[in-house]
């Protein structure tokens, strides 16, 4: 009777041992995937700041391309207001979508390549997209 009270006991501290761990394991690993968002928002915040500033520089040089513009502003403004993880992903790709048609057009206009403040802009936002391509992947 005694030693199958001690194997129960030991069974049920291993059992508890187990359940802890594997608690705290959850627990981190749901920290991880909170930081892992963070520095996706940051970034996307990073990426919203900047586009009005890539706009009003592209938009000296293509008074005509206002309907790109209005693209932007709208997907900007839907990608800002997205909720959920679905929501987001699918207005982010709508945005990334129409900054390529940005790119595109300033490939029209020789000056706006050689523009240092467009070139600036364009450069931060290939870094912002980089980070968030390498975040994508590992979360």
């Amino acid at each position: 009777m005694n030693t199958l009270l001690i194997i129960i006991s030991a069974l049920a501290v291993i059992g508890i041992f187990i359940y802890i761990t594997t608690y705290n394991k959850f627990i981190h690993l749901k920290a991880l995937l909170t930081e892992a968002w963070s520095g996706i928002d940051i970034q996307l915040k990073r990426r919203y700041d900047l586009i009005p500033n890539l706009v009003a520089v592209v938009k000296q040089y293509g008074i005509h391309e206002k309907e790109i513009f209005e693209r932007i502003a709208t997907m900007r403004a839907a990608s800002m207001n997205a909720t959920g993880v679905d929501q987001k992903a699918h207005a982010e790709a709508g945005l990334t979508q129409t900054l390529k048609t940005l790119f595109a057009v300033s490939e029209n206009y020789p000056d706006l390549k050689a523009n240092t403040n467009f070139l600036n802009l364009q450069k931060e936002l290939v870094d912002i997209e980089n980070h968030l391509q390498l975040a994508r992947r590992y979360y």
